[in-house]
């Protein structure tokens, strides 16, 4: 894991069209802006590890009825 240090305004590239822009810093948490092709999906971890479960699910018969149960929702 590389592990970087940056200022408001600053930016990260990632291969040749990939940007994050460090757009503020307030107490622990961080916002960061994300410039990517529209063919290059970006996710927070969280969206993605519950898409990963969907597809899981989905893959082995279990009903979206069975994961809102797991995740809570109604």
């Amino acid at each position: 894991m590389l592990i970087l240090s940056r200022k408001v305004d600053e930016k990260i590239r990632i291969g040749d069209d990939i940007t994050l822009t460090i757009i503020g810093i307030n107490g622990d948490q961080v916002k960061i802006g994300v410039e990517a092709p529209k063919h290059v999906k970006v996710f927070r971890q969280e969206v993605f590890d519950a898409i990963q479960s969907e597809n899981k699910a989905a893959a082995s018969g279990t009903s979206a009825e069975t994961l809102r149960k797991l995740f809570g929702e109604h």
